[in-house]
Parts: structure tokens; sequence; C-alpha cells
């Protein structure tokens, strides 16, 4: 009798265990505003309304007036977690296909500000059955919605929310693929619309396969020139407070989303970033591939960026204040960029050689009259006498990383900064690259050309080609310069294999991510912004990138009238013990601490011995 009582409650353990999760019920919330198709798809508030969505009926369906940002949801009076959605389309010609990149979302506030994802449906629906998936998200929800996929209507006939009563935890929240997932919630719903007016949102970023969160308080602008006036909109974040971003070294409010949208293997800027780092630039703006919603909209996958600005992690430069207009105080920082949009801007100005610059900083409400009078003189005076002012050690390798990527944009866009006490103009970070690596019809292909790429067709901002001639084609002692730093980094690791080994690693961490980027942006078939060809297929669109790097590495060699040879240099110890001073190959002093340096090969003097070295 104990045992056949010890085996009926086992039963039962098992039987709730099992049943434990059942389909949740709850008050429907959601997009008040329906369509009304029968009725020249009139607005309605009776008919194909959001209750439709929960009558247990596949027949009937909520279709919402506005085409976007729509959804339908339940309130469940308290939090639950949800182990399990289920969905079904409308029953239309369009209906299997209106739920392609459909959101699932929870929350806990009532306007979805503080929204988590729970699933992102990655395939067609069926029409008149339900569909069903597994969420993998501890935390619990209060309120829980689909939201429509972008121009949508949020057409949908059933949906379903399967769960258990519970607070839950943060131990494993959903990615959308195997990047980190970036969602921002806007005050009220509202899109940004312009670079100037900042909408209130919360910052989310899920990462480490769903086990880490950092979610603040911020708020989220368009960003970018050209790069706007894509359907893929490109936005700045800025976090009410500093925050550490994922890898990122910098710890800061702002930050950039980039959308390469022209860019249809999603790396170039990485691969670009990469040369940086191996071109030995001082700072190198940090980089990853994200995926973003909007307001539970899937946007596609994303670079998440450094914003360009005076940080320790980022520019390191002193950061001026309103009250720094005289003597030592007046010199710097500076951060300015030459740009071929600066008239569009607050603080610039056109050189006296006819360069149009933008003072990035300081900022266009705190630069003085002063401030801005110095740096103007400054640049002239860098102009008329480079081999005084400019540093041309960092200008050399900016314009490496340029042609080494075929960048057109390289002089369409120059990052440039002064520090206080010096008086050197530096060159850098490198900056968009989503026309490189052959993306460009107006220079296409890039290899087959015989001189520099902006001699050839490249994008110059104002006078900057002939700048740009006078130190790389009719200085002698730079074109050694040039030679010199090309041989470093060739000898330092910059080869064929090393940057295919790099691209095929980003082709493989972004397959999951552009499978659901070409689902929202149908475009392989398609040239968009300046591209040469339509390949049909991220693959494809990869090898180009590929077959241009094994290329252009070769091209730059005979360019440079350069025969790599692999120099046998090994790694060697030094005595740290003992005071050493440290140099590149050209003779620039680079202090004393080689723990702080790039990787490259130096030449270290040590006592009466001097000899290279290479850091990995």
């Amino acid at each position: 009798m104990t045992k056949k009582l010890l085996v009926l409650l086992f039963f039962v353990s098992q039987f709730s265990f099992v049943f434990a999760d059942d389909k949740l019920t709850g008050t429907v919330i959601g997009t008040a505003e329906s369509v009304d198709y029968t009725n020249s798809s009139a607005p309605s508030t009776t008919v194909n309304t959001r209750e439709c969505a929960f009558d247990g009926d596949l027949s009937t369906f909520f279709a919402s007036y506005e085409r976007s940002y729509t959804w339908a949801g339940l309130d469940l009076g308290s939090p639950h977690v949800i182990t399990k959605v289920g969905w079904s389309p409308r029953n239309d010609g369009l209906g299997e296909k209106r739920v392609l990149l459909g959101v699932f979302e929870g929350a806990n506030r009532e306007d979805f500000m503080d929204a988590l994802p729970l699933y992102v449906i990655d395939e067609k629906g069926t029409i008149g059955s339900m569909s069903y998936a597994d969420v993998n998200c501890s935390r619990g929800f209060r309120y829980v919605r689909y939201v429509g996929p972008s121009d949508a209507r949020c057409n949908i006939a059933e949906l379903e929310f399967y769960g258990h009563a519970g607070e839950g935890d943060d131990s494993h929240l959903y990615q959308v693929t195997n990047l980190p997932t970036v969602t921002i919630h806007t005050l009220n719903g509202e899109i940004p619309y312009d670079k100037e007016h900042e909408i209130v949102s919360q910052l989310t970023i899920i990462s480490e396969n769903g086990t880490k969160i950092l979610s603040e308080p911020g708020g989220t602008r368009e960003r970018g020139n050209a790069s706007r006036g894509f359907p893929k909109k490109p936005w700045r974040i800025k976090f009410d407070k500093k925050q550490n971003v994922l890898d990122a070294p910098a710890k800061a409010k702002k930050w950039t989303l980039i959308n390469n949208y022209g860019d249809k293997t999603l790396m170039r800027n990485l691969l670009a970033f990469e040369l940086s780092h191996r071109m030995g630039m001082s700072y190198t703006p940090y980089g990853t591939a994200v995926d973003v919603l909007m307001n539970g909209e899937y946007k596609g996958c994303y670079q998440l960026c450094d914003q360009i600005e005076i940080n320790k992690k980022r520019v390191n430069i002193t950061e001026m204040t309103p009250e720094d207009n005289d003597g030592e105080a007046l010199t710097g920082g500076y951060l300015i960029e030459i740009d071929a949009y600066a008239n569009q801007e607050i603080s610039w100005f056109n050189s006296a050689k006819g360069n149009p610059v933008t003072i990035k900083s300081p900022d266009d409400d705190e630069i003085t009259a002063q401030q801005s009078q110095y740096i103007k003189n400054f640049f002239n005076q860098m102009e008329k006498q480079w081999s005084t002012y400019l540093d041309l050690n960092s200008f050399l390798r900016h314009f490496l990383v340029g042609e080494l990527s075929g960048n057109t944009d390289t002089y369409w866009s120059v990052y440039m900064y002064k520090e206080r006490n010096d008086s050197k103009l530096y060159t850098g970070p490198v900056w968009d690259f989503d026309l490189a690596f052959n993306n460009d019809q107006r220079i296409y292909p890039v290899n087959n050309k015989t001189d520099y790429i902006y001699r050839s067709g490249g994008s110059c901002a104002g006078n900057m080609k002939s700048f740009v001639d006078n130190i790389v084609v009719n200085d002698a002692a730079a074109k050694k310069q040039l030679l010199e730093i090309w041989d470093e980094v060739r000898q330092a690791g910059l080869t064929e294999e090393n940057l295919v080994a790099f691209i095929d690693a980003k082709e493989k961490e972004l397959q999951q991510s552009q499978t659901l980027n070409f689902l929202r942006w149908p475009i392989l078939n398609e040239k968009v912004h300046q591209n040469p060809q339509a390949l049909g297929s991220f693959e494809k669109e990869v090898e180009v990138v590929r077959k241009y790097m094994k290329e252009r590495i070769a091209w730059m060699d005979k360019k440079l009238g350069y025969t790599y040879k692999p120099s046998g240099i090994t790694e060697a110890m030094v005595d740290f013990a003992k005071p050493y001073q440290v140099f590149t190959l050209s003779g620039q002093p680079c202090g004393q601490n080689l723990q702080a340096l790039s990787p490259g090969i130096y030449v270290v003097r040590q006592g009466q011995q001097a000899r290279k070295i290479v850091i990995r």
C-alpha cells in the first residue's frame, strides 16, 4: 500500500511538473486602432481588433491601422516566467510571410521601456495552425507582447504565451543570435528622426550567451551623413552615466551603432580596424558586430563602436574647458575633422588652402572665440609647414590603412588632434570604410589601378589631394619613412595569410546574424549605395573582400617598391630591471615602456646594445 502510494505521489509530482507551465491568460493590451479592410482600409476599433489575437479562433485576426511598431499582448497581473510562445498568421496570401521577424517581448513596466526579447521568429508561419517556440529567458514579466515586423500591420490570427508565476532571475536571457543583442526602447515609442534631438531611451545589451546584461537609461538619436539616407538607420546612443560596454576599453557615455547598409559583408569596418591595429595606430576605435532591436522591432546586424571623442581610452588628449583661453591652456587639446560636410556643422572653418574643417572638441556649445581662432590659425600654419607641424608618423600610418583598404573616403573625412603643449598635429583615428575593399563602383576594380586611390578616383574634401601629394609623392624623406613603416608592419605579421584568417573568422561569426539581417533588408540581389555589383549571397560578397585582400598586399608591395622577405627577427627578452629606450625603425622615440606599445617591430637600446625586437 505504501509503495503504491509513493508511486502515485511520484506520478502526480511528475504530472504537475510537465503541466505547470500552462497557457496564460490576462487582460488583452496592445495597439488600439485596427484597420477595416472591408471599408477602404479605414481605421477602426470594432473589427480586426487586438482581442482577435486571443479569441482561440484561427479564422479571425488582428490587423493594426499603422503599419509598423504595432503589437498585441497580455497583462498577466503579476510576473510570470515565459517558457513557450505560439503564433498563427492571418489567413491570406501574405499571411505566412507577415510573421517573419516578428518579436516576442516581456516587460514589468506597462510602457515596455524595460522590455527584453523573448523570441524572434525566423521562418514563415503556417496558415491554419499554431507554431511554437521554447523561450530561454529566466526573468519573470507581468506584461508580454508580440510586435509585428516592419510594414506588416501586425497581422496575426492567434497568439499564445505559456509559463508559470514568479519573478525569476537573470541567470539566462535571450540573445537573438550568437552576437550580443542591443535593444532600445524609447519614451512613448518615439523613433529618432534627426541628429539634433535625443530621444529618451532605455538601452539594454545582452551578451555572453545570455548570462550578462547591461540595462541603463539614456538617449538615442540618428548619426552620420550619407548613411542617414538609407532605410536602415544609423544611431548614436548615449547612457546617462558612463558605462563599460562589452569588452570595449573605454568607459563612456556615447557609443555608435553603424548600420553598414551598403556593406553586404557587414565586416568592412571591422577589417579596417584590424588593419589599423596592425599598422600600429596609437588609437583604433573599438567595434563589434551586434543585433539591434528598436521598440520591439528587429532592425538588423549593426556594428557597436566607439564614439570618436576625447577619452583616456579613445583620443587621449586634454579635454578643454571654456576657461582655457590663453597661455598653455589655449594650446590644446583639440579634436578636428577634415570634413566634406563641414559646412553643415556649427563649429567649422575653411582653411587657408581650401580644406573644410569641423571642430569636434571643444563642443559646439562650449568652444570660445579664442579657442576657435587658435586651432584655425594652427591648422593654417600646419598646412604651410607640414614638415614642422604635422606628425608624419601617424599621418603615414593612416595613409597606409586607407590605401591598403582601397578606401574611397580616406580624405573625404580625416580625424586629427592636437594635444596641449605639443607642437604637432596628429592624424587619426581611422573611420568610415563601408565603401572600401572593392565596394565602390566609381573606382572598381581597385587593384587594376596603377596609382593610389586618393589620386585615381578617391573622394577628397577641399584640396586634400594636393596636400597629400606634397607628402607621399613629392617629398623624398616622407617616401623613405613610408617604406620603413611598411617594412615594419609587414615583418610584424601583416600578411595575406593572417588577414584572410581574420576574414574567415568574421564570416563564421556573422553567419547567424547575416541571415536575419538580409531577411530584414533583402538587398543581396540589388545594388545599393555605390555597390559595383550585386552577387546574391553573403558568401559571395565576403569572397570579394577575401580576393581583394589577397591581391592588395602584393599591389602595395609593388607600388612601394618593396620585396617581402621574412627578417627572421624573433621575440627578444629585455631586462626590465634596467633602463632602456624604445624607437621605431624610422628612429621615432617611443618612450621607455614596451608593454604600452602596439604590435610591431621596434629598436630597443639598453646600455651599449641596440637590437630589433618584435612585439606581438
